[in-house]
């Protein structure tokens, strides 16, 4: 299929989409504000702006960029890896170990001991998960079992939670806070959520430059070894960068589900199958969509920003499933 937008365009497009969403949910609040007076809250002109700015919206905005990128370029990772086109994190179920590991901690209580602690066990949560799929994998899983594997693995992790949650010593503020991570959102981002999901910069830049060794991945092992490539090396890289990005956007967002399926998508329908092209775009195209997600669910009344990407990603799904088969 034809890419429908030049390759060398697309990059500048979505990020001039980043950037006028970015000032979209900067305005659009309690208090709307002006283009003019948000750059007046950004310097300091204006008090009462830079206190909702850089207090409220700005961590807020920052996360879901944050959290965009990863999902989305963990979805292209697990898609290369696996070769793929159904691969993602949350149908996986790598984005619900991570959403197991943050709920143990908070039950457990020791998210109150450290805040770190959530991200830490979020990170063990998805390794975890990440290696019950290779295991799968490993036994030359298709499409389909691939698929099951998710569906078992989702309900496991799911019952793991649901074992939290009815614990007697879990205390309401604690199923508050759990039920926060499996709907997923942004309300009440702190600089403290921003910095735990700092490393997440750090992972997109390490995987910037892996667009082209992807693309000889998927020509298969053997030929990617041909050309050089260090297949054993280049996979541990990509497994290990994929679910740090997912473990991190769900220790501080909870489970957004759908990002890293669609996005990776729509690019490639876009602007083709190229992974050296699709890296950046993904990093960039995923922080927008769920910064449009974020807006839609505040437009909605404060609708859980898992809701939304479920009401758009599972019609996609299906339509994407029916098309695979």
């Amino acid at each position: 299929m034809k890419p429908i937008l030049p390759a060398r365009a697309a990059l500048p497009i979505f990020g001039l989409l980043l950037l006028v969403l970015a000032v979209a949910a900067l305005g659009v609040g309690d208090v709307r504000l002006s283009p003019g007076r948000i750059l007046d809250g950004l310097l300091y002109r204006d008090g009462f702006a830079a206190t909702i700015l850089w207090q409220i919206r700005l961590p807020r905005l920052c996360v879901a960029m944050l959290v965009g990128a990863a999902l989305s370029a963990s979805g292209l990772v697990m898609q290369a890896y696996f070769r793929n086109s159904l691969a993602s994190p949350d149908l996986l179920g790598v984005s619900s170990g991570g959403a197991a590991g943050a709920v143990v901690a908070i039950g457990a209580g020791w998210a109150a001991a450290s805040f770190m602690l959530v991200p830490v066990t979020a990170v063990f949560g998805a390794l975890c998960a990440t290696g019950a799929v290779i295991v799968l994998a490993r036994q030359g899983a298709g499409t389909e079992r691939l698929l099951l594997a998710g569906i078992a693995l989702n309900a496991l992790l799911g019952a793991v939670t649901s074992y939290v949650l009815s614990q007697a010593s879990v205390t309401y503020e604690r199923n508050a806070q759990i039920l926060f991570w499996l709907l997923g959102g942004l309300e009440d981002r702190t600089w403290e959520h921003v910095a735990m999901a700092s490393p997440i910069l750090l992972g997109a830049a390490l995987l910037w430059p892996l667009g082209r060794p992807m693309d000889l991945l998927s020509l298969g092992w053997r030929e990617a070894q041909s050309l050089g490539v260090d297949v054993v090396k280049l996979r541990r890289r990509l497994l290990a960068l994929a679910t740090l990005l997912t473990a991190l956007s769900t220790a501080v967002a909870g489970s957004v589900g759908f990002v890293g399926l669609m996005v990776p998508h729509v690019l490639r329908l876009l602007v083709g199958p190229e992974n050296r092209r699709l890296v950046p775009l993904a990093i960039v195209g995923g922080a927008a969509f769920v910064v449009a997600c974020d807006l839609a669910s505040r437009a909605a009344g404060g609708l859980r920003l898992g809701i939304v990407t479920a009401i758009v990603g599972g019609p996609f799904f299906l339509w994407l499933l029916r098309r695979q088969t």
